[in-house]
């Protein structure tokens, strides 16, 4: 007897020793707290072909794997069904809103044993768990994710309903303890495989925590701050609700990167650190929103939105941008509307909020008197007259910036021929495509025509072509014949 119990002791510390979990293994990556929002469903394989011990290291391992996500209604959310003869949900999406509570819900599963009833699983999946928007079911529009566990003994008709889930939207990522049945696996995950499907031993599962956690993430992932409404000055930071009513503030910090300058002037608070200054925003918690203004143009900034807790401690959030490169109106300058004596001047974009006055000077070229008219901050268009006809002009149009910056943009522009009129004017159809011309006066241009005898000219459709200088009307008569 005494033999025994030495024998025993020895066992029960070995088995103390490996299933101790790591220090590492208990590390938390802060790099993947507050990162996504999704649903993710674990199908556990605890049918009787697992182990007691086998289903405790996938329970483990499921721990390991979970522990550092941030959890919630605006966060991620985990389901646990576990396969047997009869298929059992463990919990569903909305049973654990903090790692305390799923932690303690894992360490609590027991296996179910009995037959590997997969397909009946896949379909209590599919039709309850999974179902976006139905009640206890996932949320509408935003992942979802089936992580598969299993150690590849008889996985049975999957092909058939993991497709069906893969077509409504869910990502299929699978981990074998086995190695056998890789075809079959291989597909059933979504693409691509080499990041979704895993074939691992038993006591090696924590090497592919890692792996298996950041191919999670890349599906999940949610953009949780942004950038908008950007422009040369100013920028609108927006984030999804992170601090529930009441429970704390967001702290904003912005400065530039890299230049060492100061972050602007402002309003808000101007602080210091070892990276360089910055400028802060406080904000109440239920905001979702701020606007960082009087920004350089044309400058990368960085800005931090800390999450400040009374509950819980939240990971910072971080982005970068590049304010836009500042617009000096006018960019455009267009003519129209132009005759023998005047012409119509536009130019745009308003920029009435930092714009003073626009300037117009136009002259006839080479050195042409030049003549200036100053209009309004919010005036786009002016109509120059009493220009000479057939004559080239300059016209300019300068904007004065409040900053004191000014800009200009010149145009050309040709006036069109004064045509003398014609006096008593006769048309008279002489075949289908010509046309008998009497007037009085004289009009250049003419020589060559005057054959008719009748005291006039007849032209023919070509000819009309070729005789611009008695304008249209001639040539409206002749087509209309």
């Amino acid at each position: 007897m005494l033999l025994m119990e030495s024998w025993i002791t020895p066992i029960f510390f070995l088995c103390g020793v490996v299933l101790r979990p790591t220090s590492t293994q208990n590390t938390i990556p802060e790099t993947v707290l507050n990162c996504c929002e999704g649903d993710v469903l674990f199908l556990l394989d605890s049918s009787g072909s697992v182990s007691t011990y086998e289903h405790y290291r996938m329970i483990r391992f499921l721990s390991d794997l979970l522990q550092p996500f941030s959890l919630g209604p605006d966060q991620v959310r985990v389901a646990l069904l576990q396969v047997g003869t009869r298929p059992r949900l463990e919990f569903g999406f909305e049973a654990h809103s903090t790692q305390q509570s799923l932690q303690g819900a894992l360490l609590g599963t027991t296996p179910l044993q009995g037959d590997t009833n997969t397909e009946e699983a896949l379909r209590q999946a599919r039709e309850q768990v999974l179902v976006p928007g139905g009640a206890g079911g996932a949320r509408a529009g935003l992942p979802r994710v089936l992580v598969w566990l299993t150690d590849g003994v008889q996985p049975g008709a999957v092909g058939g309903p993991m497709a069906e889930l893969r077509q409504e939207g869910v990502a299929v990522l699978a981990v074998s303890t086995g190695h056998g049945n890789y075809q079959v696996l291989q597909q059933v995950v979504t693409p691509p495989a080499d990041s979704h499907l895993y074939f691992v031993d038993i006591d090696d599962m924590s090497i592919i925590t890692k792996d298996l956690r950041d191919a999670i993430i890349e599906l999940i992932r949610a953009e949780r701050l942004q950038v908008r409404d950007m422009t040369s000055s100013s920028a609108v930071l927006q984030w999804r609700p992170i601090l529930s009513g009441g429970t704390g503030f967001y702290d904003i910090r912005f400065g530039p990167i890299g230049k060492g300058g100061e972050g602007g002037h402002g309003t808000s608070t101007s602080t210091s650190t070892s990276s360089g200054p910055f400028r802060r925003l406080i904000r109440p918690g239920d905001s979702t929103w701020a606007e960082l203004t009087d920004l350089q143009e044309d400058t990368m900034y960085m800005a931090t939105l800390v999450p400040e807790s009374n509950v819980d401690f939240l990971k910072p959030l971080t982005v970068t941008f590049t304010t836009l490169p500042e617009v000096l109106s006018p960019t455009m300058v267009e003519l129209s509307e132009s005759n023998t004596s005047s012409v119509k001047v536009s130019w745009g974009p308003l920029q009435p909020n930092s714009v003073q006055r626009y300037q117009v000077e136009y002259g006839a070229l080479p050195r042409g008197e030049v003549r200036v008219v100053t209009t309004g901050p919010d005036q786009n268009s002016l109509i120059l007259t009493q220009l000479q006809h057939n004559t080239e002009y300059l016209v300019t149009v300068s904007a004065l910036h409040s900053t004191g910056r000014e800009r200009a943009m010149s145009v050309r522009v040709c006036t069109q021929e004064d045509h003398p009129a014609l006096k008593d004017l006769e048309l008279t159809t002489v075949g289908s495509d010509s046309v008998q011309v009497r007037w009085t006066g004289s009009v250049e241009g003419l020589q060559g025509y005057w054959d008719s005898p009748w005291g006039g000219i007849v032209l023919h459709c070509t000819d009309l072509l070729r005789c611009d200088t008695l304008g249209s009307q001639f040539i409206q008569f002749c087509l209309s014949t």
